[in-house]
């Protein structure tokens, strides 16, 4: 279960996501439109995994992240930037290629091991909200003895695999992530 706090994020997750894209070769320029995310489960609870579909230049790209409580060992290049949560606290996000927790979550639903993450939305009066999920992910294929993990970036330009994952939303489908 994805638990999503009613909170005031500093920057934003546009910004960050603006700011990952605009130090890439492959995120383009110019004005950014938050289509639609989609989450994974951690299944120790501990790292936040979302992924965003976004409009940038006349493109669909993908972005994966993961968001954490402290730093991850070892990945600081793989460090996108630090967020102030008004629930949590410091955030630390990573690009999901370069996080253990993200890849073998993406692995595990891409073997039929594990689901989308089902969402909530816990509110500062205490309440508790279900979120539909405005993303449904599938996957294509079997990965059989495939492990090695690919993102798209660009839709335009899906990951190849034995098995594929494909997302879905309003006004769009594209592939996200292949195993081969």
């Amino acid at each position: 279960m994805a638990v999503i706090y009613d909170a005031t994020l500093n920057p934003t997750k546009p910004d960050v996501v603006r700011t990952y894209l605009d130090g890439t070769s492959w995120g383009g320029s110019g004005d950014l439109d938050m289509l639609a995310a989609y989450r994974l489960d951690d299944p120790a609870g501990t790292v936040g995994i979302e992924a965003h579909l976004v409009a940038r230049g006349g493109r669909t790209l993908h972005v994966p992240l993961t968001y954490r409580g402290e730093p991850l060992d070892g990945a600081d290049e793989h460090l996108i930037a630090t967020m102030d949560h008004s629930v949590l606290g410091k955030r630390w996000v990573y690009a999901a290629a370069g996080d253990p927790v993200a890849v073998a979550a993406f692995t595990a639903v891409l073997r039929g091991e594990q689901p989308q993450a089902d969402q909530e939305l816990h509110l500062a009066d205490g309440r508790v909200e279900p979120l539909n999920n405005l993303v449904q992910l599938s996957v294509n294929g079997e990965a059989g003895d495939a492990d090695a993990l690919g993102f798209t970036d660009d839709a335009a330009e899906p990951a190849e695999g034995a098995a594929t994952l494909t997302a879905q939303w309003s006004g769009g489908t594209a592939i996200v992530a292949a195993l081969r």
